[in-house]
């Protein structure tokens, strides 16, 4: 169920797992279509260790890294201490959305945004670019997703980027929206990611 894969308790299971369940690295689809873009307000969907957020930070971006497991955000502040600053905050983005109009960048790396009547969640989203921001979201491709990666949830329940693309109106412009080869390759399995990178033009 949808439900199960987004809610906290199971997130907080994956991450007590293991001491690092990913890289620390910042997501190379981050680093390719992000590092030109002037810094300002940033939102990090589904933030878990820290790493994309902390790259940003770093980058001179005012950053809310957003996640439902309250162990990830423990744990990304403890890498975090002492750096820049991110404002680690925890909310469930597929229920409350973001303030609106409030981000230069909404990032949202491989998050489960499930599939709504209406496409409130999503709505919610895309409404927190300000005029001029980049929304950039990015997924597993899923023609290369082993079987046992899924974790037991169905894919069409969740939102893919090139989804995303088709319910964009005249508000936006989209400047990516395909398939690359991932780099690095995930320890996971899949080789490719899903790509959508659009800009808000009012």
């Amino acid at each position: 169920m949808a439900s199960e894969v987004t809610g906290q308790e199971f997130w907080d299971e994956r991450y007590s797992s293991e001491d690092q369940l990913f890289s620390g690295e910042p997501n190379g689809a981050l680093v390719a279509e992000a590092a030109d873009l002037p810094p300002g307000q940033a939102l990090d969907v589904g933030c878990g260790e820290g790493a994309d957020a902390l790259w940003l930070a770093r980058r001179g971006w005012q950053v809310t890294a957003v996640d439902v497991s309250q162990v990830a955000l423990e744990r990304a502040a403890r890498v975090a201490a002492g750096g820049p600053e991110v404002a680690w905050t925890r909310a469930d983005l597929n229920t409350a959305a973001p303030p609106a109009l409030a981000f230069d960048l909404v990032s949202v790396h491989y998050f489960p945004l499930v599939k709504q009547p209406g496409h409130a969640a999503l709505r919610g989203l895309l409404a927190s670019v300000a005029p001029g921001g980049t929304f950039l979201f990015v997924g597993h491709d899923m023609t290369d997703m082993p079987p046992e990666a899924a974790y037991g949830f169905e894919p069409s329940e969740f939102y893919q980027p090139h989804e995303i693309a088709e319910l964009l109106d005249g508000d936006w412009t989209v400047l990516v929206d395909e398939s690359r080869l991932r780099n690095p390759p995930s320890p996971g399995g899949h080789t490719h990611d899903t790509v959508l990178r659009a800009q808000r033009l009012r």
